[in-house]
């Protein structure tokens, strides 16, 4: 992954860098940059070394293990459908879908099915600026108002302090979740943009994280006002189809225009009901508007992983995935989160942990019967990607055994699953990663 690549360029050039800035209160919002090492602050995960050495996946690691336990999680519909894909070096060791799209209309879940990413749209809108940031057509630190003149905040000059990093990074200076519940109750995305002249401001811009869905995406009209493109056009032409992502898509129409994709489900009784998905956080393409298979995030994930430098260089993920903001209270979160977390912090699209001692570039994502999870640990250039079209939290468990089993941490009971399950692949070489050859889903990150 090359995530150790941090050199310390200048942020008034177009060169990548670390953003471990802070303001100087006495010019107005101007940013600097500031010495990872010596300065980086303690409230997040500390920046990856420069001499990062790969570790192979811990002795145990059997991809066949987490295939049949997601196998399991879809037996008698506990959740309906489900999609996982295992990265590991440059290459696919599985991606593959389990259950059914539909209870009301079953089709088997496929890798080529169609999920709804939400919050996890939130790297591409990341990624998709660090491109044009590399091609000069914007500054990390560009103003925002510069694009948007009429953007206004109920804080004098805030507005004209925002910077392009403030808001990827999710310090923007307003409180958490602003005019989410109005969205949910079909807003106008850009009638909410001219309510921020009065929405309550909990700092001035970049002094402190508030996570944002409405205000995330304001990077959007900065990438349509700097490159003449749509944002959904430019996150097509740029991200999916040089990547290969060929079943990936934008909005409520892209979904249904799929051959394949999962409807979401909610509890109905002890079983589940399918729904149609709103249009609602749709409108807010950059921060939950893109559509999937778990074949485009496996490529998706090779390429985060530093395995098509052609599309996505080092330095621009070294700066993707580095922390610039703290955020301790996501160590209260899920169990996982709480026992295994000792440090979390944002950059720019991604959430960064310290998980047991190691980094793990992470997102989440939850919306109307869709959830998801996708990371990465540099150290074992691992990728996992979880998708399923249910309400329910059952499959998280995933993440977190498939992470402790590439670390080598002592087993822990994350997943309600068949505790016998990994006795059934038990042979003479389980001590060792499983051959790639052996395994479903055995592909090279696709150059296109």
């Amino acid at each position: 992954m090359l995530l150790g690549l941090l050199s310390a360029f200048t942020l008034s050039s177009t060169a990548q860098t670390p953003l471990a800035w802070e303001r100087d209160a006495s010019t107005a919002g101007h940013v600097t940059a500031t010495p990872a090492v010596a300065t980086y602050p303690s409230d997040r995960p500390a920046p990856l070394p420069a001499d990062l050495k790969r570790l192979p996946l811990a002795g145990g690691f059997d991809v066949r293990v987490f295939e049949a336990m997601a196998q399991d999680l879809v037996a008698n519909q506990r959740v309906p459908g489900l999609a996982m894909a295992i990265v590991h070096d440059g290459r696919v060791l599985s991606a593959r879908g389990y259950g059914i799209t539909d209870v009301a209309h079953a089709e088997p879940v496929d890798a080529h099915t169609v999920f709804r990413l939400a919050s996890l749209s939130k790297s591409f809108a990341g990624t998709l600026t660090g491109m044009l940031v590399s091609e000069g057509a914007l500054r990390w630190d560009s103003r925002v108002a510069d694009y948007m003149p009429g953007l206004q905040f109920s804080m004098p000059n805030a507005a004209q302090q925002l910077t392009v990093a403030d808001v990827l990074s999710h310090r923007v200076g307003l409180a958490h979740h602003t005019y989410d519940r109005d969205i949910e109750a079909d807003a106008d995305y850009h009638n909410l943009v001219q309510r921020f002249s009065s929405a309550p401001m909990a700092c001035a811009p970049g002094q402190c994280y508030g996570y944002q869905n409405v205000a995330f995406s304001l990077v959007g009209d900065v990438v349509f006002a700097a490159s003449g493109q749509f944002y959904s056009e430019a996150v097509s032409r740029r991200i999916f189809k040089p990547l290969g992502m060929d079943d990936a898509s934008l909005g409520l129409e892209g979904i249904t225009a799929s051959a394949r994709w999962a409807k979401p489900h909610v509890r109905a009784g002890a079983g589940w009901k399918s729904l149609m998905p709103k249009p609602t956080y749709y409108r807010l393409a950059p921060a939950a508007g893109v559509n999937a298979s778990i074949s485009d995030m496996a490529q998706y994930l090779l390429a985060q992983g530093g395995h098509r430098a052609d599309v996505l260089p080092a330095p621009l993920l070294a700066t993707l995935q580095s922390p610039i903001v703290g955020t301790p209270a996501e160590m209260r979160g899920a169990s996982w989160r709480r026992e295994r977390l000792n440090a979390a912090g944002y950059g720019l699209g991604w959430r960064i942990y310290d998980y047991s001692g190691h980094r793990l570039v992470f997102h989440g994502g939850a919306v109307q019967g869709y959830r998801g999870l996708m990371a990465m640990l540099p150290e074992r250039d691992l990728g996992v990607v979880v998708l399923w079209n249910s309400n329910s939290s059952l499959p998280s468990g995933l993440l977190p055994t498939i992470l402790d089993r590439a670390i080598g941490l002592p087993s822990h009971q994350w997943l309600d699953v068949d505790p016998n399950l990994e006795s059934l692949y038990a042979s003479e070489d389980q001590g060792a990663a499983p051959a790639a050859g052996a395994l479903s889903g055995n592909a090279e990150a696709r150059p296109h």
